[in-house]
């Protein structure tokens, strides 16, 4: 039978001696702890380090965006006026602008009525748009004498009044649903009598946009509602449509719009008021200081992070202490691969700027980057065009009709010389007679046709056009407008010759393909037969090496230097097209690095995986160690239990001998008398 509390029977320190040995067994997981506190002290560095870098990648990103140096500002120095914006192609300068009138929506009046709720008639209302030209306007009765109506061919707008919708608010109602280009509303005047007024407005504004009406149905809807400039005016008109009619530069304007952005390049002018004989202007500058403040950012980002590799790299002599990275080569690398784009000058790059120090970023005594702010602003003032170089990736021909798209990671930085074989060509589809000028409602309004491999089907408005060319604008409207066309981003130029219509596709390439598969006016439209012609792709050479063409863009293929390299030629003529200069900016290297160094295969992460896999490797050391250990106390438990069990009887043994021991020295001692 065993003892129930270890060492009570033989007086030995069973458990402080199992403890003890257990103690020392368990040194190995003092090691373990200590390592794995040291991974996860690198594990700590490696995320404070990627931190860095991951900022530092923000600021070069805000570096290496083209349009980052092709922002510029317009300012309005009268903006109660007019005010402007600029986009890219704006060129700088200050222009004078004087406005005498303002463009104005067509605004009609119907006579007025006891209340809206009343039946009034029904019938088809078919809404017009055009300008109202010759003869006079009364004022003080807003009708015109004399007058002629010319439709603009954007086309008609129906809408349908029944006896659901017959009432002035139904009508009204019915106006605003259909979307045509109108809006309705009515106005209460005060008249003891009728005082309820619909009123209509044409959305567009411009003198192409007043409104002709005409109404098929109950004479009393005809009575309220038809409206002809140029015959029967049962409206009146309290605004009439009008142009903007300005000057720039003193040079007169007449548009349609008050919002024009196709006079000053790049500019957008919107104009609020008339500011006759007072011009004002608007001056186009570059946004220098946005520039500057990304440069500010870019150097102080890098020294940010050439302080956290110091950091998490260094060894303190004096105390004889590592930090956690010290001497990690992974760390050390990231920064020589960063010192190393920063120190070269840019491949390719020509002009005054090819270098950090050119814009006033130099590296100091300590290793940290400088930045000469005086000498950056000189830069950006007197090459502001080179600027860009510096930083981004760019490639710029010395063809003007020549446009870099693009370049890939195969593309090496250097000056290519281009031949250009053929021309990007446009599909299209050519009538074989004069077009009919009358158009007739389900007679010959019906055209079918596919522009790009994408298929659908127009209804010209009816009526009699007044040339080729207004019938050739209302084409083009109806085919550039339909959702099949315009959802798949084709559109169309229609022009005419002799009568005879042309329908040109958009595109460019092979791609680029227009043809009439039917409609009850193709023939009229189009004559007997049309003769179709597929666009043709450009073609050439780009560092010698033939190239991809599709469309207007050309492509080095793979074997050559220039391999990824993507032109788009608008223009000029085939043969030699002088060269393409490619260069890589600090900013556009210094983005591929970090993105490469933060990806899911990069130094840090590969570092970072490799210290996981270490810890869940002492994970496990420390889960063998444990059960071990389980086993060894267990072992303990039982030696010593029976030791202490040996002990013991070895005690009681001793206990009983020695009882009998004095026993026997009480006993007298006998002998013979």
């Amino acid at each position: 039978m065993g003892i129930a509390s270890p060492g009570i029977g033989s007086n030995l320190d069973v458990n402080g001696i199992i403890t003890s040995l257990l103690e020392i067994e368990r040194r190995p997981l003092l090691f373990i702890d200590q390592k794995e506190a040291g991974f996860q002290a690198k594990l700590s560095g490696y995320g404070g380090l990627k931190s860095s870098i991951s900022s530092f990648q923000t600021a070069v990103k805000g570096l290496s965006a083209v349009s980052k140096y092709q922002n510029l500002i317009a300012n309005s120095a009268d903006t109660s006026s007019f005010t402007a914006t600029a986009d890219s192609s704006a060129i700088p300068g200050s222009y004078s602008v004087e406005t005498t009138q303002l463009a104005a929506q067509q605004k009609l009046v119907a006579v007025g009525q006891t209340n809206t709720s009343d039946a009034i008639g029904t019938g088809t209302l078919t809404f017009d748009f055009g300008s109202i030209s010759g003869g006079s306007f009364d004022a003080g009765t807003g009708k015109y004498t004399g007058s002629t109506f010319t439709g603009n061919g954007a086309g008609a707008g129906t809408v349908t009044i029944d006896s659901t919708n017959d009432s002035l608010s139904g009508i009204r109602d019915a106006i605003n649903a259909a979307g045509i280009g109108v809006t309705a509303t009515i106005v209460n005047d005060g008249n003891a009598s009728n005082p309820y007024r619909l009123s209509l407005t044409s959305d567009d504004i411009g003198l192409q946009n007043s409104l002709k009406i005409s109404v098929s149905g109950d004479a009393a809807l005809s009575t309220l509602l038809a409206h002809d400039p140029a015959g029967t005016q049962n409206l009146s008109e309290t605004v009439t449509a009008a142009n903007s009619v300005f000057k720039v530069d003193g040079v007169s304007i007449t548009k349609s719009s008050n919002t024009i952005s196709d006079v000053i390049q790049g500019v957008t002018l919107n104009l609020l008021k008339t500011n006759s004989g007072s011009p004002s202007s608007v001056s186009i500058t570059r946004d220098t200081s946005t520039v500057a403040g990304s440069v500010g950012s870019f150097v102080a980002a890098y020294n940010a992070v050439k302080s956290s590799i110091d950091e998490l790299t260094a060894y303190n002599a004096s105390t004889r202490e590592s930090a956690v990275l010290q001497g990690d080569t992974a760390t050390l690398s990231i920064g020589t691969k960063i010192n190393r784009i920063l120190t070269s000058s840019v491949t390719a790059l020509s002009g005054a700027l090819t270098s950090l120090s050119d814009v006033g970023i130099s590296f100091q005594e300590d290793g940290t980057l400088g930045l000469d702010s005086a000498k950056l602003q000189s830069a950006i003032s007197d090459h502001y065009n080179d600027i860009s170089g510096i930083f981004v990736a760019q490639g710029k021909p010395s063809d003007s009709l020549l446009q870099y798209v693009s370049a890939t990671d195969k593309t090496e930085p250097g000056q290519y010389a281009i031949n250009i074989t053929t021309l990007a060509t446009q599909g299209n589809t050519l009538g074989s007679a004069a077009a009919g000028l009358t158009i007739t409602a389900d007679s010959n309004d019906v055209i079918n046709l596919t522009v790009d491999d994408t298929s659908g089907s127009i209804t010209l408005a009816a009526g009699t056009y007044a040339s080729a060319s207004a019938l050739a604008t209302e084409v083009q409207a109806k085919i550039n407008g339909l959702s099949a066309f315009s959802d798949a981003g084709v559109s169309v130029i229609v022009s005419e010759s002799a009568g005879v219509l042309t329908i040109t596709s958009s595109g460019y390439g092979s791609n680029s393909k227009v043809s009439i598969s039917g409609g009850n006016g193709a023939e009229n439209l189009m004559g007997a037969t049309q003769t179709d012609t597929v666009g043709v792709n450009v073609a050439g050479t780009i560092n010698g090496a033939a190239s991809t063409g599709f469309g207007q863009f050309l492509t080095v293929g793979t074997g050559n230097i220039a391999e990824g390299l993507r032109i788009q030629v608008t223009g000029g003529a085939t043969g030699a097209r002088g060269t393409i200069a490619y260069s890589e900016g600090y900013a556009f290297q210094l983005e591929a690095l970090t993105t490469e160094i933060l990806s899911s295969t990069g130094t840090i992460e590969s570092r970072t995986k490799g210290i996981n896999e270490s810890i869940d490797d002492l994970a496990d050391q420390r889960g063998t160690i444990n059960t071990r250990l389980l086993d060894i106390e267990a072992r303990y438990r039982k030696q010593f239990g029976a030791l202490d069990i040996l002990l013991s009887n070895f005690q009681a043994s001793s206990d009983f001998l020695t009882q009998q021991l004095a026993a026997l020295s009480t006993i007298p001692k006998t002998g013979k008398k």
